[in-house]
C-alpha cells in the first residue's frame, strides 16, 4: 500500500504531525510498535500531563545547536497548543514556574490528538513492528517492511522518541535509522534524571538521606532553585533533575567530570549572615535550623564540623572555621558518579544531530523526504512542559511540509 506520508511513532510529536499532514489532504499512515496509544502522555505529570509552559524560549532547551529549536517554537508556540485545548474545552490549570496541567486527565489530550488524526483521515497500524526500511534510488520512495506487510511513501517521519522510560517501549530504533541513512547521532544520555553518588561520597552523607531542601543546584552557568532531595543512592528532586542535563552535557563536552554545587541558603550570603550572629551564644546547628530542616542541620554540622560545630557557640569559632562553613553552605560540592540511568530519566539528551536537519521543515538535508521530530532529535527541554512543547512544535512544523 502506498501513502503520501508514513509516520513511525504514535506519540505526542507523531500524532501532531499526522493530524497536520492529514488536514492538508495527505494520505497518512501512523505506525507504532505498541498497542497502547500515547503512553508517554498518559503517565506524565502524575496522570495529568504537564503539556506545556506559559513561558517557552530557546533558552529552555539544550542542544549541540541551541538555536535550532527557535524556528519551530516560534511557528507553533505554547499559545497555539493552549488554543487547541481551549477549543476542545479541556480544563487545565497552572502550577509553579508556569507549568500547565490538565485538570482531569492526560487522556483528554490523547483523545484530542487521536480525534484530530481521525478527522484528518489518518490510518493506523498498531501494533505494527517495522523490520526494514529502504529508499528507492529512482523515485525516492521509502519502503517499509513490517509484520503487517509492505508500505511505501514519499515522506517518512521518524517520531520514535528516545531511550527514557524503557518499560513503556523506548528503543534506539530512530537513532539506528538515522545512522542507516548516514545521519550523525549525538550519543544519547539520560536527562532530567537523579544523580548517583559513589560509595565513598555517599557513605558519609547517609545520615542526611530523606532530607528535602529548598536549595539552588548549580553547574557552570546553569542554576535552578527548587527542591533538592538527598536519597540513599544520591541526589534527586526537581532542582537536581534540571541540573543533571547540564552536568551530562558539560561532562560530554569537557571530557572530564566536575562537581555539582548546592547552595543550601539561597538568596543569603552565608558569610555575612554568620557574622551577624557571631556575638551571640547560639550554636550553628540551631542557627541553620532557621533555614534548613532541623535534622539535616544537625547531621550536616556533625559531618563537616564535628564536635566543634555541635558543642561550641558561634562566637567561639575562629575566622577560618566560619569562612570554610560559609563557603560550603553557599556552594556545597558533591561529585556525581553518574546517573540512575534511562529507567529513571524523564527524557533523553542527545539524538539525531540538528546539523543534519532543516530547522524550517525538520527534513534531513541529505535524505529528501526523511523527517525527524520530537525527542529523537538532539533537542532536550527543561523540566516543566518544555519537552512536550518541542514535540508539538516539531510535529506541527513537519506536518506542513511532508
Amino acid at each position: 500500500m502506498h501513502f503520501d506520508v508514513i509516520i513511525i511513532g504514535a506519540g505526542a510529536a507523531g500524532m501532531m504531525c499526522a493530524a497536520q499532514a492529514g488536514s492538508r489532504g495527505q494520505r497518512v499512515l501512523l505506525v507504532d510498535h505498541s498497542a497502547a496509544l500515547g503512553e508517554r502522555i498518559r503517565i506524565s505529570g502524575g496522570g495529568r500531563c504537564n503539556f506545556t509552559n506559559r513561558t517557552v524560549s530557546a533558552e529552555n532547551y539544550l542542544s549541540q545547536n541551541p538555536h535550532f529549536c527557535r524556528s519551530a517554537l516560534a511557528r507553533f508556540s505554547q499559545f497555539d497548543f493552549i488554543a487547541m485545548l481551549e477549543k476542545r474545552r479541556i480544563p487545565y490549570h497552572e502550577r509553579e514556574h508556569g507549568q500547565l496541567f490538565c485538570d482531569e486527565s492526560a487522556v483528554d489530550i490523547i483523545d484530542m490528538l487521536r480525534d484530530a488524526c481521525d478527522d484528518a483521515g489518518v490510518q493506523w497500524a498498531m501494533p505494527c513492528a517495522v523490520q526494514q526500511i529502504e529508499r528507492a534510488k529512482g523515485n525516492g520512495r521509502y519502503t517499509l517492511a513490517t509484520d503487517q506487510g509492505n508500505f511505501t511513501c514519499q515522506s517518512l517521519v521518524v517520531a520514535t522518541g528516545g531511550l527514557a522510560i524503557p518499560k513503556i517501549g523506548a528503543s534506539p530504533f530512530g537513532y539506528r535509522l538515522a545512522e542507516q541513512f548516514g545521519i550523525p547521532v549525538i550519543a544519547p544520555k539520560p536527562a532530567l534524571v537523579p544523580l548517583a553518588l559513589a560509595p565513598e561520597v555517599l557513605e558519609p552523607i547517609k545520615p542526611l538521606a530523606g532530607s528535602t531542601l529548598d536549595a539552588v543546584a548549580q553547574f557552570g552557568p546553569a542554576s535552578f532553585r527548587e527542591n533538592v532531595l538527598i536519597t540513599h543512592r544520591g541526589l534527586s528532586g526537581p532542582a537536581i533533575l534540571q541540573i543533571s542535563s547540564y552536568w551530562q552535557m558539560q561532562e560530554y563536552r569537557a571530557g572530564r567530570k566536575l562537581p555539582v554545587e548546592i547552595d543550601l541558603l539561597p538568596g543569603l550570603d552565608a558569610g555575612a549572615w554568620l557574622e551577624e550572629h557571631r556575638q551571640g551564644r547560639v550554636h550553628v546547628p540551631n542557627l541553620l535550623a532557621e533555614h534548613l530542616p532541623r535534622r539535616f542541620a544537625h547531621e550536616w554540622c556533625a559531618l563537616y564540623g564535628g564536635e566543634k560545630l555541635l558543642t561550641r557557640p558561634i562566637g567561639e569559632l575562629g575566622r577560618r572555621d566560619l569562612d570554610a562553613l560559609a563557603a560550603r553552605l553557599n556552594a556545597w560540592q558533591l561529585m556525581p558518579a553518574g546517573t540512575l540511568g534511562f529507567a529513571k530519566a524523564e527524557v533523553t539528551l542527545g539524538g539525531v544531530s540538528t546539523d543534519a536537519l532543516s530547522s524550517k521543515t525538520m527534513e534531513a538535508k541529505a535524505s529528501p523526504g526523511l523527517f525527524f521530530i520530537g525527542e529523537v532529535v538532539d533537542v532536550t527541554g527543561w523540566l516543566g512542559g518544555y519537552n512536550f512543547q518541542w514535540a508539538w512544535s516539531s510535529g506541527w512544523v513537519a506536518g506542513q511540509f511532508v
